[in-house]
Parts: structure tokens; C-alpha cells; sequence
């Protein structure tokens, strides 16, 4: 599918797209360049530049493959299916991930891009825009931050989590202090790809989220599963790229703390995690 040298070139396009349509108009933007598509939903000229620019060369690595951009998918609903096709291959870019953040000037946003194949993530590149870090991933062929390769360890503390403010704050209401103790610090960044670089990094342990949209998820994803650890849905299934978007994610580079983390939500009362039917 990829020849050699070809993973390479998807993280110089993220990198040179990066740096022609994010980083000049971060904290640059004039009002009417930032719009919402829906309450708390964001988009801004900067989002669709970056993935126009994306596609463009993607179309140039993988001639005849189609892209599909989370802004694209906002036009044309129906792009979502291409990665539902069995035996077909697709692209899946989120030109501008945590675009709130880039909206208020805040340096926490990243950009994803990532290749499915038969219903399967089998490569993943996250870049990481202020701080200039990129992770790779290649189904059987593990991953890498800024080059090294990763092997996941369970940290030797209580994990720390990136988790919604929602849900974080039902964990400290409805448990006593013996069972929450079993975590440690639980955030968020409101950028997926930027907390899948910091999980990696051994900053943080593990993420859990209700919402699955696969520009978010299926790189990272990948990117945990093949330094050694686990992504899963939140009924323990496997996580793939397709299906539900609400079924949920609970992921990290270690086996072990998937389970503790699982082991503690589970004591909650949490109908804002359960798939809706």
C-alpha cells in the first residue's frame, strides 16, 4: 500500500502545510475568519485551507484514494461511509484538531491524518503544530515520537488521565477517596491529537471519551495499540475506525492501565459514557 519513503512524505506535507496555513494565521485571525457550525463547534479559514492543502497532496502520494476531511464531511455527510468499505482504502484528515483553542489563541491544537484499509487504521501521523512533534505509527511496524521508537510501561504511580470535564467531575462527586485514588491526575486539553503526542510522551497515561469521530481517534489509536498498549470501546471491544461514534474510546500505551482506568469508571454512574442505541 505504502512504498517505501511514502509515510515520510504525509509528515513533510503536515509539516509544510503546517507551516503555510496554521502558523500565520494563529493569533492572526480577523472575526469574520472564525465561525461556528454548531454551538461550540468551530471552524475557521484556517481549518479549511489546511485541508485543502492535505488532500491535494495526499491525492499526489496514494493517486486515486479518496480523502476523508473533517470539513469535508461537514458538506457531505455521506463521505463518512468510505471508511466503512470493506477491502477499500481511504484517507481520514483533521486538517486542524483543537480549533477552539487555535480560535482563542490558545497553543494547544495539532493536525491528524491517517490511512484506513479494509475497515482498519493501518497508518497514523499526528503533529503536534506549536511544539513541532510528530508521531508515527504503521500497523506492524510500531511507533515513533520525533523519530524514537516507543515501547508503553505502566507508569510506577497512579495513571493520569485526559478526560472531559463532565466526566471527570462525576468521578470525584460519586467516589469516596480510597477507590479515586486509584488515578491521579485527570485533564483535558481539548485536542485529541495533542493529548495522543502527550500519552505517548509518558506525560499522561491513558484518555477516555464518549465521542469517536475517526479524525480524532484512529491515528492515535493506532499509535498506542502498536507501542504496546490497548484502545477498546467502551463495552471492551476492540476499537476500529468505523462504526459508532459514540460508542466511546479508553486507550493507552500500556495494557495494564487501560484496566485500571476501566476498573475505576466502571464504579461510576456515568449514563453520558453508555452508547446510545
Amino acid at each position: 500500500m505504502l512504498k517505501p519513503g511514502d509515510s515520510q512524505q504525509v509528515a513533510e506535507l503536515m509539516r509544510e502545510t503546517a507551516a503555510a496555513e496554521l502558523l500565520p494565521r494563529f493569533r492572526n485571525l480577523a472575526k469574520e475568519d472564525v465561525r461556528q457550525k454548531r454551538p461550540g463547534d468551530f471552524v475557521t479559514v484556517a481549518d479549511l485551507a489546511s485541508e485543502q492543502r492535505l488532500a491535494s497532496g495526499l491525492a499526489r502520494i496514494l493517486p486515486g484514494v479518496p480523502v476523508v476531511g473533517e470539513e469535508a464531511v461537514e458538506g457531505d455527510a455521506g463521505l463518512i461511509g468510505l471508511i466503512d468499505r470493506p477491502g477499500e482504502t481511504c484517507w481520514v484528515v483533521d486538517p486542524l484538531d483543537g480549533t477552539s483553542n487555535f480560535a482563542a489563541g490558545r497553543d494547544r491544537f495539532a493536525m491528524i491524518v491517517c490511512l484506513i484499509h479494509d475497515r482498519e487504521t493501518i497508518g497514523g501521523w499526528i503533529l503536534d503544530v506549536p511544539n513541532h512533534r510528530m508521531a508515527i505509527a504503521l500497523k506492524g511496524q510500531g511507533t515513533t515520537l520525533d523519530g524514537t521508537p516507543l515501547l508503553g510501561r505502566p507508569p510506577a504511580r497512579p495513571p493520569k488521565g485526559l478526560v472531559g470535564y463532565r466526566v471527570r467531575k462525576e468521578i470525584d462527586r460519586q467516589l469516596a477517596s480510597g477507590p479515586r485514588q486509584k488515578l491521579g491526575e485527570l485533564t483535558s486539553f481539548n485536542c485529541a491529537g495533542r493529548e495522543y503526542i502527550e500519552i505517548l510522551a509518558g506525560a499522561y497515561d491513558f484518555n477516555l471519551y464518549r465521542m469517536t469521530k475517526p479524525w480524532d481517534h484512529a491515528a492515535g489509536a493506532l499509535m498506542l495499540t502498536e507501542a504496546g498498549g490497548q484502545a477498546i470501546r467502551l463495552d471492551g471491544e476492540p476499537y476500529r475506525p468505523a462504526g459508532c461514534m459514540e460508542a466511546g474510546i479508553l486507550a493507552a500505551a500500556s495494557a495494564g492501565v487501560v484496566a485500571e482506568a476501566r476498573a475505576v469508571y466502571e464504579m461510576v454512574e456515568m449514563p453520558l459514557l453508555a452508547p446510545k442505541p
